[in-house]
């Protein structure tokens, strides 16, 4: 073999050894970094579960619970009287009870818009 083919082959298996080291290797690489991704979820996984034990043991108390009903609604022990504050409505010449009062509502007709107007409104309180 001449020095040309012999340079041409040792090129020829040069380059395949490259590109049959090189796939193997960027697999690997994606594969650690896929790996390093998982654990970091995996650690903040355990510590949003660590906090969600904690508030289901502190949910648990009877403190808590009587916290939560007399808060969110409105609930009292028996023998106990429960007030509620209600603001008091503005008087119609009061400065800013035109403000207060809600925009007129648009004047509609009697068609298709109507019906898709209807037809929407319904779908929203729905989804």
């Amino acid at each position: 073999m001449s020095s040309k083919a012999r340079i041409v082959v040792a090129s020829v298996i040069f380059i395949g050894i490259l590109f049959g080291a090189v796939y193997p290797t960027r697999t690997y690489m994606s594969q650690q970094r896929e790996l390093k991704a998982a654990h970091h979820k995996l650690e903040l996984f355990r510590e949003q579960n660590g906090r969600l034990e904690a508030e289901a043991k502190r949910l648990e108390s009877d403190e808590e619970i009587e916290r939560i009903a007399r808060a969110r609604f409105n609930l009292v022990k028996p023998g106990e009287e429960a007030y509620a504050i209600v603001p008091v409505p503005a008087k119609p010449d009061a400065p800013g009870a035109a403000a207060v009062a809600p925009p007129p509502a648009p004047k509609r007709t009697a068609g298709p818009t109507v019906v898709l107007d209807w037809m929407v409104s319904a779908l929203q309180r729905v989804f």
